[in-house]
C-alpha cells in the first residue's frame, strides 16, 4: 500500500462563498513598520470562488475557508461531508487541527510564565527532574522547548508512514513512551544551536504544565486559552479516536499492489501520542477566534506575548518563535501555524496588526505528503492577494 495522489474522486460540487461587512478590529497595540503599514485591498472573492471550485476533486474532498481583516470577509465551503452519499459539507463542521495545537500549549505556557508560575529561561531538567538521561548534561531552557532550539530527537511514534500506520490507528501510544523513546537517543545538537521543529518539544511542554499547575494538560489549556478565547466547540480528544458532532470525512489516497488507487476512510484515528503537540479536534470560528484573541493580547500578556513573535537569537535562518512561525508575502509579514494529520490539513494565521487574517480546514487526500496541495495553495493565494 503506497500513498499518492491521483484522479479518483467523482462527486457533485457543492459551493458556498458569501461576502459581508467586517467592523475594524479594535488592536491591542498600533501597526509598526513598513509590512503593517501596507494595506491590500482585500481578498479577491472570484479567486475564493475559483479556489474552492476544486473541491471536490483530486486533492481535496471538503473545504471551510474562514477570511477577515479590515477590508472586509469571506466565508466560504465546499465539497462532501461523505463520499458514500455525496452530501454537502458541513460549513461549521469540526476537524483535526494537528499542530495547531502548539499554539494553545505555547499560549498556556506563556500564560503560566506571566503568572510567575514558570521561568522561561529555567531549565526544564528542574522541572522535570527524571525525564532525561545523563546525556542530556546541559541545561534546556523552557524557552528552547517553545522555539524548538532543545537539541532534542524525535521519537519513535508507531511507524514512519502511512502504510505502517494505518493498521495501528487504534493502537495508543502514551506521550511518555514516544518521549521516552526520543531522550533514549540522547542530544541531537546542544540546546540553542539549531532549529528543529519536532513534536516532543511540545509534549514535554505539556508534562510541565501538569508539573506546575497539578492538573492536566487539557483542563489547563481549556481554562487559561480555550474559554478565555469563547472556543467553545474544541477539545482534546485523548484516546478516543472519534471526531465528536457534524465532521466531515477524512480520506486518504492509497496505490493497491496492482497499480490501481483508492481512498482510505481515516476519520477515526488515536491520536493520544500527540497530546499536547497536536491533539485537539477544533473549528474554523473557533481557531479565527483564537487568532484575534490571541494577537489583541487577551490570552497572552505583554511582555510574554512577544515571545510568539520573537524567533531565537544567533539564528537568522529560524521562522519559528513560540508556537507560531512567519512567513512573508510581498511586503507583508504573516504569522500563524499550519498542522495536518491525515485527512485533515488546516490553518490559521494573519499579519500582526490583523488586517488580513485566514483559517481554514481542508480535508486533503496527501495532508501528509510533501508535495504542493493545489487546493491549499490557491486558497491561500486568494485569501492573501
Amino acid at each position: 500500500m503506497r500513498v499518492r495522489t491521483s484522479s479518483v474522486l467523482a462527486a457533485s460540487l457543492v459551493l458556498a462563498l458569501s461576502a459581508g461587512p467586517l467592523a475594524a478590529p479594535s488592536f491591542a497595540a498600533p501597526p509598526t513598520g513598513a509590512a503593517a503599514a501596507h494595506r491590500s485591498p482585500g481578498p479577491d472573492a472570484n479567486a475564493l470562488r475559483a479556489a474552492l471550485a476544486m473541491v471536490p476533486g483530486d486533492h481535496a474532498t471538503a473545504a471551510l475557508v474562514r477570511v477577515g481583516g479590515t477590508n472586509g470577509s469571506r466565508r466560504g465551503s465546499a465539497g462532501v461531508r461523505d463520499l458514500a452519499s455525496g452530501r454537502p459539507a458541513y460549513p461549521n463542521a469540526s476537524f483535526r487541527a494537528g499542530s495547531i495545537t502548539k499554539v494553545v500549549t505555547a499560549a498556556t505556557v506563556l500564560r503560566l510564565a506571566a503568572e510567575g508560575d514558570v521561568d522561561l529561561d529555567a531549565a526544564v531538567q528542574d522541572y522535570l527532574p527524571g525525564l532525561f538521561t545523563e546525556d542530556f548534561d546541559q541545561p534546556i531552557s523552557v524557552r528552547q522547548l517553545l522555539n524548538h532550539t532543545s537539541g532534542i530527537p524525535a521519537g519513535d511514534g508507531l511507524g514512519d508512514d502511512f502504510a505502517a500506520l494505518y493498521p495501528r490507528r487504534f493502537d495508543t501510544l502514551s506521550p511518555r513512551e514516544d518521549v521516552a523513546s526520543a531522550i533514549a537517543k540522547g542530544p541531537e545538537s546542544g540546546p540553542g544551536e539549531r532549529q528543529h521543529y519536532l513534536n516532543v518539544n511540545y509534549t514535554i511542554l505539556g508534562f510541565l504544565i501538569e508539573k506546575v499547575t497539578g492538573r492536566s494538560y487539557a483542563a489547563e489549556a481549556t481554562r487559561l486559552v480555550l474559554r478565555p478565547a469563547g472556543m467553545t466547540h474544541t477539545y482534546f480528544p485523548g484516546t478516543d479516536p472519534r471526531i465528536r458532532g457534524p465532521h466531515n470525512r477524512g480520506y486518504q489516497t492509497v496505490e493497491r499492489p496492482d497499480g490501481t488507487t483508492e481512498l482510505l476512510d481515516v476519520t477515526e484515528w488515536n491520536q493520544a501520542d500527540r497530546w499536547a503537540a497536536g491533539d485537539m479536534i477544533s473549528t474554523t470560528a473557533d481557531l479565527e477566534r483564537l487568532l484575534t484573541s490571541l494577537f489583541r493580547g487577551r490570552i497572552v500578556p505583554q511582555p510574554q506575548l512577544e515571545e510568539m513573535f520573537t524567533t531565537p537569537a544567533g539564528l537568522p535562518d529560524a521562522t519559528r518563535s513560540a508556537g507560531l512561525e512567519y512567513e512573508k508575502v510581498g511586503d507583508q509579514v504573516f504569522w500563524g501555524k499550519s498542522g495536518s494529520r491525515y485527512g485533515y490539513s488546516a490553518l490559521m494565521g494573519g499579519t500582526r496588526d490583523l488586517s488580513r487574517t485566514l483559517v481554514y480546514s481542508v480535508n486533503a487526500t496527501d495532508a501528509k505528503s510533501a508535495a504542493r496541495n493545489p487546493v491549499l495553495d490557491a486558497i491561500t493565494a486568494a485569501a492573501l492577494k
